[in-house]
């Protein structure tokens, strides 16, 4: 009997202790998929100027910032360089040097800043052959901003009829553009990368849509390698700028995150590497103003 006795014991032992196994296994596996669900919520945020946020809640509010500006975009971009920007896009399309028969798409483009200038290169350069016609796909994810630039080609004479240049529009998104692989010649984008929730994704589209021997170009806010004017620079940022933005078209936060973003955007030693991982191939930088702005240059072999 008292045999019968202790094999019970051990049996409910061995029986308890065979469930509190299972228990802490149960446990553990559900504590690894939290820390899976957490890292992947992570994983999938991003920044929008200082703040981190969801990828999904960053376009909406990157949307939501040029929906607001479309309309005082040049005063935006007067507000942010002292009116300098126009100089940078002019000597952004004589690196880019494009001849007649040129295909280009102009990335978050949408106001034609880039277009014309491309349509106005062209001019200068005399009539086109008869097999050369030349095209310009202007591309923005914003519909807004896509609506001013066709009043502009409209008002200025940015069309085919007046300038030979077939010019069509595109409301894409630049990680996922809605072209063909290799349908252009050139790719450019101005002041549109940094915006973008995986610049990874914009550069591998980029590749993606170029023809071989095709160039990717692209204006953007950068660093000042000088600490000491790095300082300066910022100070005018963060102090100047949405202030300017207030007074002139009576937005702060629209202009508060514009400077934000320029500070979280890869320096342009870092860009350079990213273009080059991209597949792009003779990478190079220019500094623009001791580097406020610089124009970053590959081929697609």
């Amino acid at each position: 009997m008292a045999f019968i006795t202790r094999t019970t014991f051990r049996l409910l032992q061995i029986r308890n202790s065979t469930h509190s196994s299972c228990r802490i296994r149960q446990l553990s596996t559900k504590t690894e998929a939290t820390l899976n669900e957490e890292e992947s919520d992570k994983s999938k945020q991003t920044h929008f100027g200082f703040k981190t946020v969801n990828e999904e809640e960053k376009w909406k509010k990157v949307h939501e910032v040029f929906e607001t500006v479309a309309e005082k975009y040049d005063v935006m971009n007067d507000a942010m360089s002292l009116g300098i920007h126009r100089l940078w896009k002019d000597i952004f399309l004589q690196r880019l040097a494009p001849t007649h028969g040129t295909k280009l798409l102009d990335v978050a483009g949408g106001t034609g800043d880039i277009s014309f200038r491309y349509i106005d290169y062209l001019k200068n350069l005399g009539p086109a052959p008869e097999n050369k016609q030349s095209l310009v796909i202007i591309s923005d994810i914003n519909q807004a901003m896509l609506d001013v630039g066709k009043v502009r080609a409209q008002r200025q004479g940015y069309t085919k009829e007046s300038s030979g240049v077939d010019v069509q529009w595109l409301c894409s998104d630049a990680e996922k553009l809605a072209l063909p692989d290799e349908c252009v010649t050139a790719y450019t984008i101005a002041f549109g990368i940094r915006n973008c929730t995986h610049v990874d994704k914009v550069l591998e589209e980029a590749y993606r849509v170029l023809m071989p021997g095709g160039r990717f170009m692209c204006l953007e806010f950068s660093q000042l390698p000088n600490s000491g004017m790095q300082w300066l620079y910022d100070q005018y940022s963060f102090q100047v700028i949405p202030a300017l933005g207030q007074l002139i078209a009576g937005q702060w936060k629209p202009y508060q995150y514009l400077v934000e973003s320029i500070r979280q955007f890869p320096d342009q030693e870092k860009f350079k590497g990213m273009i080059e991982e991209a597949g792009f191939r003779q990478v190079t930088y220019e500094n623009l103003t001791f580097g406020v702005v610089a124009i970053h240059s590959g081929f697609k072999i």
